[in-house]
């Protein structure tokens, strides 16, 4: 352990998917404090875990109230909730035009919201650093031939949703620059999750590494870039894709 993130107020928000779990346990492992911000637990007695809906103004402010009273400070935000409606993933010419405004609206509405909030707590101590999770389709158009012969597709709402928080990051580092917060983007490749095989198989021979990325993948990056030792770098998207997109 390098204790890299020792002392430090990381909220994470969606730590209970499974990028956020094991971006929580890095974080963990830095020495790191983490205040988990999800929708899919109940508020623990040591508030290291609130029940919060990202995509609800008064939960975040409740929430937000909760972790400033009880540690006076926010070090780090990892914006990793991934909000979406039943029908995401719907083929692109049978997505309904409310459905997709509405994912739209609480994807990139519910990073900013929590963005603004949270950098207030660090215009005021002239320290922070936030992590957007993007993805190699906010940058890339996608390769439909890895789903062929499945069910499988790339919703068309996230590539608008990941290009927009890629470009959101850039402003962010460049309007909080001069308050010493830094804002970078993480954007992985492919995460394997148990998906139909024939996909898995399609997707990893289109990586020059042959493989689906793990969240184990992702999650180191996230902690260098929270912790002090990436403290010149802002403005960053950093693709982790087993080189897919260098094709």
């Amino acid at each position: 352990m390098k204790n890299n993130l020792k002392n430090k107020i990381i909220v994470v928000t969606g730590g209970n998917g499974l990028l956020g779990k094991s971006i929580i346990d890095n974080i963990k492992s830095e020495g790191g404090i983490i205040i988990n911000l999800d929708i899919n637990h109940k508020t623990s007695l040591d508030l290291l875990k609130i029940q919060c809906d990202v995509t609800d103004q008064i939960s975040v402010d409740n929430s937000l109230k909760i972790i400033t009273d009880k540690f006076n400070k926010i070090d780090g935000l990892v914006n990793n909730a991934y909000p979406r409606t039943n029908d995401w993933g719907d083929e692109f010419k049978k997505i309904k035009l409310s459905s997709w405004k509405k994912n739209i609206e609480m994807q990139l509405a519910s990073c900013f919201y929590i963005t603004q909030k949270i950098s207030e707590h660090m215009i005021k101590s002239k320290n922070g650093s936030i992590i957007n999770i993007g993805s190699i389709y906010g940058e890339l158009g996608p390769d439909f031939s890895v789903y062929e012969n499945t069910k499988i597709t790339m919703p068309a709402a996230y590539s608008v949703i990941k290009g927009g928080i890629i470009n959101f990051t850039r402003y962010l580092a460049s309007y909080l620059g001069e308050y010493n917060i830094r804002c970078n983007c993480v954007s992985p490749g492919g995460i394997y999750d148990k998906q139909d095989e024939i996909f898995v198989k399609q997707y990893a021979n289109k990586v020059p590494l042959k493989r689906m990325g793990t969240p184990q993948d992702i999650s180191p990056l996230i902690s260098f870039l929270l912790s002090d030792d990436s403290k010149y770098i802002t403005g960053q998207n950093i693709k982790i894709d087993g080189g897919w997109s260098i094709k």
